[in-house]
């Protein structure tokens, strides 16, 4: 819509100005009574969509929040997230009321411009029944009734603010739209106290679960650099201890690593070449962690299967099962 990309220009202007004054004074907001102070407010760091209304606004300083950066599964009677950071700072919450004449395609759009043109890095996204049970979001993780409703109209994303700030805030975005058409977009900022960056936590065994189910599974944490010429490396071949756990505890599952890599300004051929390397390259980590060789493959597909159960899906690791010797 036209009128969404000239009132998220604005708001982004807007916003910007917010910012800076959000980055010379961070303890701006205290969180004792934050809420009357500021019930009317958004947060600096990200404009509300057009004429939708805060319901709910809530500041807290939190030891050991938890950034939801994979699916969600219940394992012996606990909702747990496939792959999580845990921060320390300031959390605000607030959920919003959006007109009821509005998609969540519309609001994502409007909310993902504004990432965009801030630089932001997407760390996780998922849409639809791709992102899990509604009531796991909103029951379990965010703990508020009003965000639960039916599957298929749901959007998650997480990501890492691109600002001025010595550590940049995260941020947490829920769309969804209940049975009754009423749709609520919830927002969590968090920032952070230290400028210590927060570890990737994986839990091998909810991924397992999720592998041996489904068949296959997007891996998190898995990045990779730049080196001479075009050579790549991994970032942090430590990541990738929770693969190694993983395929210890599924002693018998042998797997095919699959890298995914679109880039337009690439031909197929490099694509093709470049994401064999990376598969590669994670296989042979794999190998010196001890694993056997003959229980994983590599394979690099480039730009030719675009689909998955994330929003951006150009580039992406995938561990797909080749064989269960038990079954």
């Amino acid at each position: 819509m036209q009128f969404l990309r000239l009132k998220a220009a604005s708001y982004s202007a807007c916003s910007a100005l917010g910012l800076l004054a959000f980055a010379l004074s961070p303890n701006l907001v205290n969180a004792q009574g934050a809420s009357e102070q500021f019930a009317e407010n958004d947060h600096p760091l990200i404009a509300r969509f057009p004429d939708s209304e805060i319901v709910e606004y809530e500041v807290s300083d939190e030891l050991n929040h938890q950034l939801v950066l994979g699916t969600l599964q219940r394992t012996r009677g606990e909702v747990v997230p496939e792959a999580s950071e845990r921060l320390k700072g300031r959390v605000t919450r607030i959920v919003y009321a959006v007109p009821s004449d509005y998609q969540v395609s519309d609001v994502r759009e409007f909310f993902s411009q504004q990432l965009r043109e801030r630089g932001d890095e997407v760390l996780f996204s998922c849409e639809g029944r791709a992102c899990g049970s509604s009531n796991y979001w909103a029951n379990d993780i965010f703990k508020r009734r009003i965000l639960y409703g039916p599957e298929r109209n749901q959007f998650y994303l997480a990501a890492r603010s691109n600002t001025a700030l010595e550590d940049d805030p995260f941020l947490a975005l829920y769309l969804i739209t209940r049975a009754n058409r009423r749709l609520y977009a919830y927002l969590e900022i968090v920032e952070q106290e230290t400028a210590i960056a927060p570890q990737v936590l994986v839990n091998e065994g909810v991924l397992a679960s999720s592998l041996i189910e489904t068949g296959s599974v997007i891996l998190p944490a898995v990045e990779f650099g730049s080196v001479e010429g075009d050579s790549e490396r991994l970032l942090e071949p430590e990541a990738l201890d929770y693969l190694v756990r993983l395929l210890q505890r599924e002693s018998d599952m042998r797997v095919y690593i699959v890298s995914h890599l679109s880039r337009p300004e690439k031909s197929l051929e490099a694509l093709l070449a470049q994401s064999k390397n990376r598969s590669q390259l994670i296989r042979q980590i794999l190998i010196e962690k001890g694993i056997d060789g003959a229980r994983v493959e590599a394979a690099g597909v480039g730009p030719l299967a675009p689909s998955c159960a994330l929003s951006d899906c150009s580039d992406r690791i995938e561990l797909v099962v080749m064989q269960t010797d038990g079954l």
